[in-house]
């Protein structure tokens, strides 16, 4: 009777050990996202983002083209470093390419989508940003505050996804 006891008693302590370890765990799955590990999987993004955004700005002002190839271009290298940079990250986790190729995707989609929505946006509703120059201040006043307003309206999407085990919640399985 006596060794049944402890035996019952140790399955509880294992149960709660087992609880614990599982909800020390779930600060990278559904359930467990902080605003910080959010902020910094935006933060992650918006340096992808705004890379592609600058530099797509200044080929497409260097090459004298429209308001309209310089934004496409602007948005397909933000989607290309945005990417990148995950990617990056995966494959010196030593995952193969096609693997890291397919969470890059996974984690970030939305994440740029939004981010290249809300940025791309502001600056085509802000008076005159669209047709201010590399050397304006507006350009660069208005590219700033859009970044800033796409992060802020970003984080919480990127917090929800992180909290259902989606977005940059697939990346921290590589960085163990």
């Amino acid at each position: 009777m006596q060794h049944d006891t402890h035996h019952d008693q140790h399955g509880r302590h294992m149960d709660h050990a087992d609880h614990a370890a599982h909800t020390a765990h779930a600060a990278h799955h559904p359930g467990g996202a902080s605003w910080a590990m959010a902020a910094r999987a935006t933060l992650h993004c918006l340096t992808g983002c705004a890379i592609g955004e600058i530099l797509g700005m200044v080929i497409g002002t260097a090459l004298g083209w429209g308001n309209m190839e310089t934004m496409v271009l602007a948005i397909v290298l933000a989607f290309f470093f945005g990417y990148s940079l995950t990617l990056r990250s995966i494959l010196k986790a030593g995952v193969d390419f096609r693997t890291a190729l397919r969470v890059a995707f996974a984690a970030d989609t939305l994440s740029i989508a939004v981010m290249e929505l809300i940025d791309n946006g502001v600056i085509a509703l802000w008076p005159g940003a669209m047709d201010a120059t590399l050397a304006d201040t507006l350009f660069w006043g208005a590219l700033a505050i859009s970044l800033a307003v796409a992060f802020v309206v970003t984080t919480p999407v990127n917090k929800w996804m992180i909290g259902r085990g989606k977005g940059h919640a697939v990346v921290h399985q590589y960085h163990h």
